[in-house]
């Protein structure tokens, strides 16, 4: 294990899931979750194991994402129904 390789790794970690947490935009959060979880991927596959990193790209980075960002756009009040009365006001 080359630990040069190691550290740009865990700090892009530490940086992502920071701005995870920092932005006020729910959706900039969930791109930055998606970036995460590719990243972890990629710790995955440094440390060797490849089967673990293909399912973390694949569930936790694109599956997940794009539920994330689905379930957002559902629960999104659009403009049109503001316009006609059907937002989110009780």
């Amino acid at each position: 294990m080359n630990p040069g390789l190691h550290t740009p790794v865990l700090i892009m970690l530490v940086a992502s899931a920071f701005l995870a947490l920092w932005f006020k935009s729910l959706l900039h959060s969930i791109i930055a979750l998606g970036v995460f979880s590719l990243v972890l991927a990629l710790e995955f596959y440094i440390l060797r194991a490849p089967d673990v990193a293909m399912a973390e790209a694949a569930i936790g980075a694109a599956l997940t994402t794009a539920i994330f960002i689905i379930t957002l756009r559902a629960c999104t009040p659009r403009s049109k129904d503001i316009k006609q009365g059907k937002g989110s006001k009780p």
